[in-house]
């Protein structure tokens, strides 16, 4: 009977648990994103500047707040779809990534990943679009 009561409560407790990662995640995340502009606007502005890639690093910024900030949200429910969430940080890392070392190293090879994480931002998007409300997936 315990142990009944018990594994009722278990999925509750992970569902808990992992919103708080994803939250962390999250959260985490948006701290480097804040960090990176910053970075890109002071430490790096001549040398993007003189390469030309400042809109480059401004979009690698625009691309993993927003995600970042939508990976905290999705955190916040007790339901949430951690399918859509690793997706958006894969997405910062291949797509938002990409572009940072693009623009530091000027290694325009890299751009072939760019359109992978772009990938994963719109495969979580849709991901979340087609899953039902509250959905553990």
């Amino acid at each position: 009977m315990l142990r009944a009561g018990l594994a009722g409560a278990r999925p509750s407790v992970y569902r808990v648990r992992m919103s708080s990662i994803i939250s962390r995640v999250g959260a985490a995340l948006a701290f480097l994103a804040i960090a990176l502009g910053a970075f890109g606007a002071h430490s790096l502005k001549n040398r993007l500047d003189q390469r030309g890639m400042t809109a480059v690093w401004n979009s690698a910024v625009l691309y993993h707040i927003v995600h970042a900030v939508a990976l905290f949200a999705l955190g916040g429910f007790a339901r949430i779809n951690r399918g859509a969430g690793w997706l958006f940080v894969a997405g910062i890392f291949l797509f938002s990534g990409s572009l940072y070392v693009i623009a530091i190293t000027n290694i325009r090879s890299l751009g072939m990943i760019t359109p992978v994480g772009g990938l994963c931002f719109l495969a979580g998007w849709a991901w979340l679009m087609v899953s039902p409300a509250g959905s553990r997936s």
